[in-house]
């Protein structure tokens, strides 16, 4: 792992309609954290929280020391959801390119840089297919190349490859990692899958009852679950 915690949650709590979510702990920089627990505990509300998304009623999430700013945009943060978040109306290049050129008008360094984010992703012939003619495994692509291009030292995924066979689940996750070492990111990732947790992320972080608890290395969190844990995993 990096340096010092780059991601601090102080006495948060997140609120979703009657749902509420307690975080009190620091994730360190340069990491892959797992957030894992049953549904409906609040894994997602934990990751919309740190893209502002959802704000908290109490306490605040900080990064490198100073309270997020309240503008999701600005936050540094890229975000990968299960369905990718692509626009069906444009094309692969259009999509990729919104991660440098919201006004889809790219000046010329711009267009050299989504073209080499397609090109490292394996999308060079499929550049200008709309969304719909795409696979699911390259629709994936398409939201990891514009994830490379915001070069954001947070990435946030929520279940985006949990439609996938396990082969091309672990070829996203491989690119994914490719992104964090490149832009030295902290990745937090929501999966149901025990495979992942094992294979991609150093720590865990439970999430039940109400609840996002500290971090705990993911391979000491399997060999001691708490009963919440124990009862998830069917053990």
């Amino acid at each position: 792992m990096g340096g010092g915690a780059v991601l601090r949650f102080d006495q948060v709590v997140l609120a979703q309609g009657d749902f509420r979510l307690s975080a009190d702990f620091e994730i360190p920089a340069g990491g892959w954290t797992a957030i894992v627990g049953p549904s409906g505990g609040g894994k997602s509300t934990l990751l919309s929280g740190i893209a502002g998304f959802v704000r908290p009623i109490r306490g605040q999430i900080e990064w490198c020391g100073q309270p997020m700013t309240a503008d999701p945009g600005q936050r540094p943060v890229s975000m990968l959801f299960q369905h990718n978040n692509l626009f069906p109306h444009l094309t692969v290049e259009q999509n990729v390119s919104l991660g440098l050129a919201p006004n889809l008008n790219p000046n010329t360094a711009q267009k050299e840089a989504v073209k080499e984010a397609i090109r490292s992703v394996g999308l060079s012939d499929h550049a200008t297919a709309l969304p719909s003619n795409l696979s699911g495994g390259q629709q994936s692509r398409v939201a990891i190349a514009r994830m490379l291009l915001r070069s954001k030292p947070l990435i946030l995924l929520d279940e985006p490859f949990a439609a996938l066979g396990p082969a091309l689940r672990k070829d996203m996750l491989d690119l994914v990692k490719q992104v964090q070492v490149k832009n030295n990111a902290t990745v937090l990732m929501v999966s149901h899958n025990l495979e992942d947790w094992q294979t991609s992320c150093d720590t865990a972080c439970f999430v039940a009852d109400n609840v996002a608890h500290p971090l705990r290395p993911t391979h000491q969190l399997l060999a001691e679950p708490p009963q919440a844990l124990r009862d998830y995993l069917g053990r």
